[in-house]
């Protein structure tokens, strides 16, 4: 299987190789290393989340490379993911739901819209207990769709928290 047999047609990226950052090739001010990823609307929340903590967790050690204890930093992030994914996939707005993780080495920044309603508490959805516990700050925003967008920011490198 080839890496584009695996990969969901609808991806970004803009990964550098740390090979590349450590040779001292140029490095342009505020490039961050980011994904995106798009579930379409075949696919329930359980195979939503399953497809999307794939895809992260192939691209994940490239992005985290150069971050201390990045297979932790990996671990948090993915946990995070697959309960922004499994709230907003049970609560679509949209069409497809979409997400983007970028990390600019102090913090990954996950998005995941779009959902039709509030965020709901942590006593209605228990994943979201440990959403507060791995990340720094979360919330929603108005999305371009109509729905809200859930975005969360998860600590990695020296200050990360692991699971």
């Amino acid at each position: 299987m080839t890496i584009s047999d695996a990969v969901p047609l609808l991806w970004t990226s803009s990964l550098r190789t740390s090979s590349a950052r450590r040779a001292g090739a140029p490095q342009l001010l505020g490039l961050e290393n980011s994904l995106e990823f798009r579930v379409g609307p075949e696919h329930g929340p359980a195979e939503a989340m399953r497809r999307s903590q794939r895809f992260a967790a192939m691209v994940l050690p490239a992005m985290l490379a150069a971050v201390p204890g990045a297979e932790a930093a990996a671990e948090s992030v993915l946990a995070v993911l697959a309960e922004l994914v499994d709230v907003t996939a049970r609560h679509r707005a949209s069409v497809d739901l979409s997400g983007r993780i970028s990390c600019d080495g102090s913090h990954a920044l996950l998005t995941v819209g779009e959902m039709n309603q509030v965020l709901p508490q942590p006593e209605e959805e228990p994943g979201l207990y440990l959403v507060r516990r791995l990340t720094d700050d979360f919330g929603q925003y108005q999305g371009d769709d109509g729905g809200r967008v859930t975005w969360a920011s998860v600590p990695v490198g020296l200050n990360g928290w692991a699971l």
